[in-house]
């Protein structure tokens, strides 16, 4: 390995655990919390959309799972982990995994702010099924919703009130970064 790959690494290194930290940050900035952890943030997920535009999917997979953990640890310390950890394997998906699919958003990393926005589209979406499936399958069994209630419905209501606040906010600062031209490398 080189100086200048090794130095492309650092930088790398230092923009993930930057970004991360930033995702963090905006993601205890909450205006609008719902029970057991959905919540509408000021734009959260953007630091890892936009890297993951920058620096491709794997380095976006990483942050964004990074900043799942993050996320839980605030979560824990917010919301206090009874309300939000049912099991490890619920925590694992709806965390880690929910949230390092926001990474996937670097599959659309043509300086396109239309394809900004789609990736961010898809990785919203893929994090919503996620959601859904843990509230279907754990999150109704342990609060044994009633009928009326349908186990399939309350699911897609209670991610979907807040993913689709959470998409527009993203998607609306995605596009204004894209078409400021922020994704072309300056250092």
């Amino acid at each position: 390995m080189n100086k200048s790959e090794n130095s492309s690494k650092t930088k790398i290194l230092v923009e993930i655990a930057v970004f991360a930290a930033l995702s963090a940050v905006l993601y205890a900035v909450r205006p609008f919390t719902l029970p057991f952890g959905g919540s509408i943030t000021l734009g959260s997920m953007v630091p890892v959309m936009w890297l993951s535009l920058r620096r491709g999917i794997r380095v976006g997979l990483i942050i964004g799972t990074i900043f799942g953990v993050l996320a839980l640890f605030e979560d824990m310390v917010l919301l206090g982990a009874a309300n939000i950890i049912a099991t490890p394997l619920q925590a694992i998906l709806e965390y880690p995994i929910a949230f390092g699919v926001i990474g996937l958003t670097g599959m659309f990393h043509k300086k396109s702010a239309v394809f900004a926005v789609t990736g961010a589209g898809l990785a919203v979406f893929i994090r919503f099924w996620i959601h859904y499936f843990v509230g279907v399958f754990v999150w109704a069994n342990i609060y044994a919703f009633p009928a009326e209630y349908g186990l399939w419905l309350w699911p897609a209501v209670y991610n979907g009130s807040f993913l689709s606040v959470e998409f527009v906010v993203s998607a609306i600062l995605l596009f204004a970064l894209v078409k400021k031209g922020t994704l072309e490398y300056r250092f």
